[in-house]
């Protein structure tokens, strides 16, 4: 892959950094729906088979007299195109469907509408495009077969709180645990209790109808009752809504009635639903693995699930990067670069208003540990968003050496102010992809070049 052909090219070169960018472009690539589609799902003589690495569903087309397309999240778009070929082959094609969206993957393909919903919050367009999707389940019956594509970002975009509750409500609610470092999880409890769509809901109004959820996993341990808050999955132990709220100091009124008065629990899981995750993080790790191998490097994938508040994340990563600098370096004189790779989700606590998503302060807090050991440029430590925005920005992420820090207090300042993205914005180490096509957690990479 050459720096022409990376989707972070232009960025900061050197031969580790190149190399963490190539390893970073490959886990993406491998990880877009399209691809999971091909290697997961076929359909041949009159039957559909969605093959995860846990699970496998086998549906008889023949049982089924009508198909419905309902699902969303970021990277529904591709995945919803790539199931509708693979049933096209057989002469299948949807009767109609909605799927929520980014803005920008919005439009119409045959009777499959993509509506724009809205992330990290839902909108009001998108509550009322779920809304009609709801709907057209109504009238499906047991010959009816319900095609559920679902990726992380739909706990937002797929959105309909309930009537009692409102959207607005579910906006300032989610800003407000966003803002104070709630986890995905604990952020996904309170909304599941909210919506008429979440927690199984989707399968449940679609009852008696067959419905086959395919994911791509964007959360930590690829539970597909968590990613998008699981439309197709009933989610049993799911964090206590209102001790989430207590936790970070949010009052909500409305919603605290809201949970005191209404059975919010998730519905009864159905023999008619079945679902299956066809993508993950894992995959990407996998891939940036594999061909930091075919560069010669001795390459390992350390962890799948990083949590925790990202710039002391990052901070461990430096620190870890700066000893295996020095290993290599100095006590075995090796000739070929290590590449460690992790992934997972990290969360930032907001104090600040600045600009700056988990990775742009992971790779900052990564920085000032590279600095305080001394390493140069050819120790890197890169991290980004797989869907290509780094929280609310957009950018993907950063990458840094030691050598990228120059002044550390500025770095330690723009951590507190929560504006890392325009330190590293300054100093020329942001990662830029655009909307990259998938959603599966975080990509990061170490890089020592001896």
């Amino acid at each position: 892959m050459s720096d022409d052909d990376a989707p972070f090219a232009g960025e900061p070169t050197g031969d580790a950094a190149t190399l963490a960018r190539e390893c970073l472009a490959a886990g993406i690539d491998a990880a877009r729906p399209e691809r999971a589609v091909t290697d997961r799902v076929t359909a041949r003589e009159g039957r559909l088979c969605v093959a995860g690495r846990r699970r496998e569903c086998v549906v008889s087309l023949a049982d089924y007299d009508r198909l419905l397309v309902v699902g969303g999240g970021k990277a529904t778009r591709g995945l919803t195109e790539a199931l509708v070929d693979v049933l096209a082959t057989t002469g299948v094609t949807p009767d109609d469907g909605t799927v929520l969206v980014p803005p920008g993957d919005a439009g119409g393909r045959g009777s499959v509408e993509f509506a724009a919903g809205g992330h990290p919050t839902p909108t009001v367009e998108g509550v009322a495009a779920t809304r009609d999707a709801l709907a057209t389940l109504d009238a499906a019956g047991p010959e009816t077969l319900v095609l559920a594509p679902i990726t992380g970002g739909g706990s937002a975009l797929l959105a309909a709180p309930a009537p009692t509750v409102g959207l607005s409500t579910v906006q300032s609610v989610t800003r407000r645990l966003l803002e104070a470092g709630a986890s995905v999880n604990e952020l996904n409890a309170v909304r599941r209790a909210l919506s008429t769509v979440k927690g199984g809901r989707l399968a449940a109004r679609a009852a008696p109808a067959r419905v086959v959820g395919v994911v791509v996993s964007d959360v930590v341990g690829d539970d597909p009752a968590v990613v998008a808050s699981g439309p197709t999955v009933p989610l049993s132990d799911a964090v206590d809504p209102s001790a989430v709220l207590d936790r970070y100091d949010v009052n909500a009124p409305r919603i605290e009635s809201f949970l005191q008065t209404r059975d919010h629990s998730p519905p009864t899981p159905l023999d008619t639903a079945d679902t299956v995750v066809i993508a993950s993080g894992g995959r990407a790790l996998a891939a940036a693995r594999d061909h930091a191998r075919t560069r010669g490097a001795d390459a390992q994938v350390l962890a799948r699930s990083v949590t925790g508040e990202a710039h002391r994340c990052g901070r461990r990563a430096g620190a870890l990067a700066a000893t295996v600098s020095a290993c290599v370096g100095r006590a075995y004189r090796r000739d070929r670069p290590v590449v460690l790779l992790s992934g997972g989700e990290t969360t930032v606590s907001v104090t600040g208003d600045g600009v700056g998503g988990p990775n742009c302060e992971y790779v900052a807090g990564a920085g000032l540990e590279l600095a305080r050991h001394d390493a140069d440029t050819s120790t890197v430590v890169a991290a980004v968003d797989t869907d290509g925005y780094d929280g609310s920005t957009d950018a993907a992420g950063g990458v840094v050496s030691g050598a990228t820090v120059e002044n550390p207090r500025r770095v330690r300042q723009a951590l507190a102010d929560n504006d890392t993205l325009r330190w590293l914005r300054d100093i020329g180490a942001v990662l830029r992809s655009g909307a990259t096509g998938t959603n599966v957690d975080d990509l990061r990479v170490i890089v020592v070049v001896p």
